[in-house]
């Protein structure tokens, strides 16, 4: 019989090791699934990891990667936070959304101004408020009545995308635009600076996830808060009898992971958007979850696992338009990916015993 025995202490092999498993399952899986519907499963694997790096037009893949991973690192940072505390939010793409239609208000409030070192600005101050304040709900609601912190922010997904679609249609749509959705053209103001340049796939968000790698890297390193939210989640009583409040946690990491799903939001829809539209949310909130994981809740993994995130993206994108794959197939490829993770990530906390003896 096959058994799981708790570990005196986690693994520290299979705390790194998990995810490089998680990674070649997900490869090797993956590959049976492209076989499976007919695609040749070598040359699929071939678009998706290598095409985009080294491939004849990675001149235009490249820049992308910083495009594609910049909102997931910025958005997982927050969730690890939370993660680690043992808080779950797990509707950072609402928070993503309303911090875009915050950050999007303004700036087409003060339109036609050309002040863009005055727009800006106060974009990304919306952008991070209006994220902030989204996440706040479950945030609240849990502090004061007890609620179920992943089930209230998952559901505000579903509200932050029938707001989208209601402003896109409505208030914010393009008086000039010939009456098709969507906003006028935002990423104007994204260029604040010279050298922010898009063309290199250079922009604030990058800059910001830049910013969030190395604070959140000071935070868990080197400052009491940080200690007070790891040990939140490792043990809940301790936390509690050295002084931690559980209130102020919880309402500091959702808060935080709120702005950072915010500021990835406005800093999407000021510049590689460029508009405010009906499909504008793309599950970048809900993809952050894996990168979140993947990277196992830390500054720097996390940097490196919204690389591989985003090159999924950019191949998956390769391997639709060349070999004909599915876009759900990309998408079980990506789910794998967490799926693969999480059951390797057993074997941190437990070791696997084969016993003698008949179960009874």
């Amino acid at each position: 019989m096959i058994a799981l025995e708790k570990r005196p202490q986690p693994s520290q092999f299979w705390t790194f090791a998990a995810p490089i498993v998680a990674v070649i399952l997900t490869i090797i899986f993956g590959a049976a699934l492209f076989g499976l519907l007919g695609k040749p499963p070598i040359e699929a694997l071939g678009k998706i990891f290598w095409e985009p790096l080294f491939g004849e037009f990675n001149f235009f893949y490249l820049p992308q990667l910083l495009i594609k991973g910049a909102p997931l690192v910025a958005i997982a940072l927050g969730l690890s936070l939370g993660f680690k505390a043992g808080i779950w939010n797990i509707g950072a793409e609402g928070q993503y959304i309303i911090g875009a239609l915050c950050g999007a208000g303004v700036a087409l409030a003060l339109y036609p101004m050309e002040a863009r070192w005055l727009i800006f600005p106060a974009m990304l101050i919306a952008g991070a408020f209006g994220g902030f304040a989204w996440a706040m709900i479950p945030g609240v609601l849990r502090v004061k009545f007890g609620t179920n912190e992943i089930l209230v922010s998952l559901m505000l997904v579903y509200v932050a995308e029938q707001l989208l679609a209601s402003m896109a249609l409505g208030l914010m749509k393009n008086p000039e635009g010939f009456g098709f959705p969507g906003s006028r053209n935002l990423s104007q103001y994204s260029s604040a600076s010279s050298w922010i340049d898009q063309s290199n796939g250079m922009h604030w968000g990058v800059v910001i996830a830049l910013i969030g790698v190395i604070f959140a890297y000071i935070l868990f390193a080197k400052h009491i808060l940080g200690f007070q939210i790891k040990l939140a989640g490792q043990a809940p009583r301790a936390a509690a009898f050295s002084g931690v409040s559980p209130a102020r946690l919880i309402l500091f990491c959702l808060g935080t992971s709120g702005a950072l799903a915010g500021l990835a939001g406005l800093t999407e829809v000021a510049g590689p958007a460029g508009l405010v539209s009906i499909d504008f949310n793309v599950g970048y909130g809900f993809t952050a979850i894996i990168v979140a994981f993947l990277g196992r809740l830390h500054p720097v993994g996390i940097l490196f696992a919204g690389a591989l995130m985003a090159l999924t993206y950019i191949g998956g994108d390769v391997a639709q338009s060349s070999l004909g794959l599915p876009k759900a197939a990309i998408q079980v490829f990506q789910g794998m990916l967490l799926f693969f993770l999480l059951g390797v990530d057993v074997l941190t906390n437990y070791r696997v015993r084969i016993k003698q003896g008949v179960v009874a």
